[in-house]
């Protein structure tokens, strides 16, 4: 279903506000974008959503979300968009017509796992498997993200790929729709938070056999869609209780 240009702000903006909730937000960094098709009603990458620079997560609405194209031209909204967000998310969003929705976080768990040296999601639990050979590394960090060379860079790491682990930095999580890439955001937090506290114990981590990894990666590639949208549905009813002004 393709929703409509105020749903897509509605559901951007009702993720931020649980990403600030769930603590996956640092300060007003990081930034989650979601591209919007043309007048042809064609997704080519060229236009997106996102955040705008100097916004709490908590305070999005709607209508604060700015809408700019692949210049960093901005075509709705009186704010500003950051530099290093439009450089991520528009190369991104160009080379990579499946990362409709771009969430980028340095969310602690997962962050912690890109500060490791060779350190990986291990296929250890259930959650982690449901991202069984969707993962990209990038191993090399290279400062803030400023020019558009390193966008570039980054996108060609993603690839074809939803996740990517991003080294010293945090993660990329994409999506077909904002419920999909939420979802995945919030289990990869939790699968790498498993890792960690397993990891802190010593002892050495329990594994999965191969072919049970298989069977659930293949059950997770038809239930995942479902479960995304029975979670985001579930946030949206509680955040309309708690604080209905994101739609605004």
């Amino acid at each position: 279903m393709t929703l409509s240009h105020k749903d897509l702000r509605i559901d951007l903006a009702c993720s931020l506000r649980w990403a600030d909730k769930l603590g996956l937000n640092e300060g007003v960094s990081n930034h989650f974008s979601v591209a919007v098709p043309d007048e042809k009603g064609t997704v080519l990458g060229s236009r997106f959503l996102v955040n705008p620079c100097g916004w709490h997560w908590s305070e999005i609405t709607a209508s604060s979300l700015v809408l700019c194209d692949e210049n960093g031209n901005v075509l709705e909204g009186t704010n500003e968009v950051e530099r290093s967000a439009f450089i991520i998310h528009s190369q991104i969003h160009l080379a990579a017509p499946h990362a409709k929705v771009i969430m980028h976080t340095h969310m602690p768990y997962a962050t912690s796992l890109s500060m490791l040296e060779n350190t990986r999601l291990e296929m250890c639990g259930q959650s982690a498997l449901m991202f069984d050979q969707r993962i990209a590394y990038d191993g090399t960090y290279l400062g803030l993200a400023f020019d558009q060379a390193e966008g570039s860079r980054m996108a060609s790491k993603l690839g074809n790929h939803s996740i990517m682990f991003m080294a010293n930095h945090g993660v990329t999580v994409t999506g077909q729709n904002t419920a999909e890439a939420f979802t995945d955001l919030y289990y990869l937090e939790r699968a790498s938070m498993f890792q960690v506290i397993a990891s802190s114990t010593g002892k050495t981590l329990r594994t999965i056999p191969k072919e049970i990894q298989k069977n659930t990666r293949e059950q997770f590639s038809k239930d995942r869609p479902k479960m995304a949208v029975r979670y985001f549905s579930a946030l949206k009813r509680m955040l309309d209780e708690m604080d209905p002004g994101y739609r605004s």
